[in-house]
This record gives structure tokens, sequence and C-alpha cells, in this order.
């Protein structure tokens, strides 16, 4: 706030300014995902794409959250309810956005109508996504980080429960749209970029520094504090891991340009000097990012990270796996034999400390297979095809 003023940028108020940090909060790590590959950097890899992921819905949420609320005058109270709206947001989004999707996986599993046709499985999949987002513009919550949760119950239910052929149609369908509406945005883009007189109006822009230096600021810290609280040396994050996760987070895309505009204009106008500013300078943050940042990022990765492991080499054998792994394989006080050695499984409360993200995987696939795939099918569920022969024999058998 200091150094806008200081720069003279134009007279930005605190909702502006935390408008600003929602915008530049979204990352754009596909080029950095493009690269890395899972096998050889599974920790590094799980890092980036989990706080592209978060970074993206959490930037969408806290913005809509600052733009329903008066800011000029802040104080305890208002802060109170901002973060309750965020809060509110955040959690009405991801219900809806669960329930389209478990509802999808419904219709298709349990109801006649949406099976025996490919066009039936693909337009309810498309649909539901469709109305699921709908539905969050219509309560006023986030309508992309609905999408996004119904996306990931869809993967992990509704995908397993369409055909073969559905799954390949849906799969080229929504990378269809997606590259569209991506080239959508970067052409208008484009075309709003070669707006001569907005560039006249720009001043200085601090904006591709800020970014640095707050990225750096944030990354190294927490992750200086996660290999404190980590104890065996294949779970910490070293220093070139660092460097990639502070880089990979330096790039900004679409999501930055959509709540840009949202923000900065009026039925895609500029009226104002300031407004012109922002959006000059976020169009020269992407652009820059995005090309300059872009091109080095494969060249600095493969000299950080050189190829660890021979190409064809089975990256289970590696010794740097934890071996907290094995554990939620077990059962509930039962021994199992790993490497030919008996191993007993820890007691729930120990293995909960220990591990816990693997914990909570095993009481969730636990819960997962006694009551949610019976019901909303999944893995393991054989879709019933016109012309397959799984439904010509329940078919001869229903005859008989």
């Amino acid at each position: 706030m200091l150094l806008f003023k200081k720069f003279d940028i134009g007279p930005f108020e605190i909702g502006d300014y935390l408008a600003i940090g929602t915008i530049f909060s979204a990352t754009d790590s596909v080029c950095t995902l493009q690269i890395l590959s899972q096998d050889e950097t599974p920790l590094l890899y799980s890092l980036v794409f989990g706080e592209g992921v978060v970074n993206d819905a959490t930037s969408i949420v806290l913005f809509n959250a600052v733009r329903n609320f008066d800011l000029t005058h802040i104080d305890g109270s208002t802060a109170l309810q901002l973060f309750g709206n965020f809060v509110y947001l955040f959690l009405t989004s991801t219900a809806l956005g669960i329930g389209a999707g478990l509802l999808s996986a419904y219709i298709i599993k349990a109801l006649y109508f949406a099976r025996h046709s490919t066009d039936r499985e693909v337009a309810i999949v498309i649909l539901m996504s469709y109305l699921s987002y709908m539905l969050a513009e219509l309560f006023y919550l986030s309508g992309i980080l609905t999408v996004f949760f119904c996306g990931i119950v869809m993967s992990h239910y509704t995908w397993h429960n369409v055909t073969e052929s559905s799954r390949i149609t849906t799969k080229h369908a929504f990378a269809t749209m997606s590259f569209i509406a991506e080239t959508f945005i970067f052409l208008y883009v484009g075309m709003d970029a070669l707006d001569i007189e907005k560039w006249k109006m720009v001043k200085r822009s601090v904006l591709l520094g800020l970014i640095l230096v707050g990225r750096a600021a944030f990354v190294f810290p927490l992750s200086f504090l996660s290999n404190c609280l980590k104890k065996t040396p294949s779970s910490k994050i070293g220093f070139r891991q660092q460097f990639v996760i502070w880089w990979a987070g330096l790039m900004r895309g679409a999501v930055s340009m959509a709540l840009a505009y949202h923000q900065f204009t009026s039925s895609g106008l500029t009226k104002l000097t300031v407004n012109a500013i922002m959006i000059t300078s976020t169009i020269s943050v992407v652009l820059f990012s995005t090309v300059v940042f872009g091109l080095i990022t494969k060249p600095l990765i493969r000299l950080l990270l050189p190829h660890s492991l021979k190409p064809g080499q089975d990256n289970t054998s590696d010794p740097s796996s934890p071996k907290g792994l094995h554990f939620p394989l077990l059962g509930n006080g039962e021994a199992g034999d790993i490497d030919g050695r008996s191993v007993r499984r820890p007691s729930s409360l120990r293995m909960l400390l220990q591990a816990p993200s693997f914990t909570v995987h095993h009481y969730w696939r636990k819960f997962d297979d006694s009551y949610m795939r019976p019901v909303f099918g999944g893995r393991g569920f054989v879709p019933f095809a016109g012309s397959s022969p799984t439904e010509a024999r329940n078919g001869d058998a229903w005859a008989r």
C-alpha cells in the first residue's frame, strides 16, 4: 500500500488493495507441471499441483468476499465478517459442487434412462457440471470453486460409471472446450493490449517486483517450517525443490486476467485512469511471466533437478519412498508381511500422529468402500452398454 502511494499510481482504497492481492494470488503452474515428472519427483509435483489448485480456488473466493463488503471503514468487526463470509463461500461452494457430482454419479449408475447411450452419458456429465456452476452463480457463491469440486467427485465416481466410449468422448470434449475458452481469454487480452491510450497512462509498474519478493517471503519460510516438522530426510523439501516451487508460482494466467477485468472494468470498458493502469499492469505481468518465465522454466528445471532415475526403472523400488505408506494397507491391529518381515500395524492414534495423511486416506478408503461406492459407483463398477457382453449375459439371465 505504501509503495503504491509512493509511486503515485492512483487513489486506491483498501478494497482495491485487497482485490489486487487476490488477483495476483492465482498462480499458473501449468508450464512447470508439463515439465516435471510425477514419477521422478512425486513430492515436488504434488506440492506444485496442490498449491496451484488451492491458490486459484482461494483467490477467487477471497475476491468474491472482498467485493461483498464496504471496506472504507475497516475494523475488527469488519475483518471478522470478512473471514466469516470467506468461510461461508468456501464451504457452501464446496458442498454444492460435491452434491452435484454425487447426483450425476447416482443418475448414471442407478437410473435406466442415463445408461445404454453414449450421448446421454456425455450429456449428463456436461450438463451437471454446468448446472453446478449456474446454481452457484444463482446463489451468489463461487462458481469456479463449485465446478472444481464437482469435477473432483465426477473423476472419482461418475467417470468410472460410464462406458469406455463415453470416457474418451467426455475427455476430449472438456479438453476442447477448455482450449477454446483459454484461447478466447488470451485473444481478448491481446486485442486489449493494442489499446495505446491505456499504455500511455502507465507511469511505472512495481507489481512484478512485489510478486517476486512476496513469493519468496512465503515459500522459503514455510518450507523451512515444514522441514522442521519432518523426521525423515526423504520427506523434507530441499533448497532446489523450494526454488522450483518459488519459480512455478511466479507465472500468472487466465484467472488473474479474468479477476482484473471483473474488478477494474465496467462492461469491458475502463473509464478511470487508475483502472487503466491496473489493467495494463496485469496484462504486462501475465505476458512477461508467461513468455519469459515460461521459456526459462524447462532449462532451469533441467539444471536444478537432473533426472535421478534411469528410463524404464520402476519407481516403486525407490528406497526414498516413505515406509509409512505401508501401514494404512493393514487392518486395525492386524499384522502384515512387508519384504519378508512381519510388521504389526500401530494403533490408530499413534498412526495418526506419525503419518496423518496416510491415516486419513486409510479411513477415507474404508468409508468410501463401505458406504459411498455401493450407492454412487466408482472404480470397480461395470457399466452396462447396449452392445456389451455384460448386458447380453444379464439379459439372458432375466429371460430365463
